[in-house]
């Protein structure tokens, strides 16, 4: 039976008595405030439910993961990198980035991103956990990423892409940050073809919550730093051109 979490205290199930169909389906219930949203991801927990669901916790067996060294560029992604036309920032436009991920898209009927999980992120953001990449051609935001960052960990959530390969040129330059800043590991929660073609991999979940626990007791840095950059890009100062992202 599904355990049902009240409002309080916030507390999870042990991620092993997860379901297996479905597949990672652990509780139902509890809180989407930022004290139980941050309680999941340091157990390697996500909320993930439709509009006519309770919220609904997961913690699949296995989980993609992306270790930053693993990254895979292929040679047509390269070329894309260098001759795209595309800039880079970090940050500038959280909103907008989660509110593209949320919208409709080809061969799907609704979308996972309620406006309750949108609000959510947003308050996360403020507090300066959920972080955004956005990928631009001239003025126009054409892809990007958000997730939820916590020590070297970048916990991905949702990208989206409005041109192609929009949403690898976000990815590599998330992988590219958290190679700068000492990260360790980009959490991709489900397996796809598309994140497995850039390098992510699936490990056995017990593999993932020891490595997610021992990064997690790594020290904290200093003033809430993270390897992915927490601060916005003034509007004076001119994004990262993507050639910078080829290491």
């Amino acid at each position: 039976m599904l355990p049902w979490l009240p409002e309080h205290p916030v507390r999870f199930p042990p991620a092993s008595r997860a379901l297996r169909d479905p597949e990672g389906l652990l509780a139902a219930g509890g809180e989407l405030t930022p004290e139980w949203l941050l309680a999941a991801y340091r157990r390697g927990i996500f909320p993930w439910y439709s509009d006519d669901q309770p919220i609904l916790w997961w913690c699949p067996n296995p989980r993609m993961v992306l270790f930053p060294d693993e990254l895979h560029l292929s040679r047509s992604l390269a070329k894309r990198l260098r001759n795209g036309g595309f800039r880079v920032s970090f940050n500038r436009c959280f909103d907008a980035v989660v509110e593209a991920c949320a919208a409709p898209r080809r061969g799907q009927p609704g979308t996972w991103i309620t406006a309750e999980m949108h609000a959510a992120y947003v308050t996360l953001h403020r507090l300066g956990y959920a972080r955004s990449v956005e990928v631009w051609q001239a003025d126009e935001l054409v892809g990007g990423l958000y997730g939820v960052a916590m020590g070297p960990v970048f916990f991905g959530e949702s990208m989206f892409s409005r041109a192609n390969d929009a949403s690898k040129v976000a990815l590599v330059h998330l992988v590219r940050a958290m190679r700068a800043g000492g990260g360790r590991l980009i959490d991709c929660q489900m397996h796809t073809r598309h994140l497995a073609s850039l390098g992510a991999r699936d490990i056995a979940r017990a593999e993932f919550i020891n490595y997610l626990e021992s990064c997690l007791a790594m020290p904290e840095l200093p003033d809430g730093q993270h390897p992915m950059p927490c601060w916005s890009l003034p509007d004076d100062l001119p994004c990262v051109e993507t050639m910078s992202a080829l290491i």
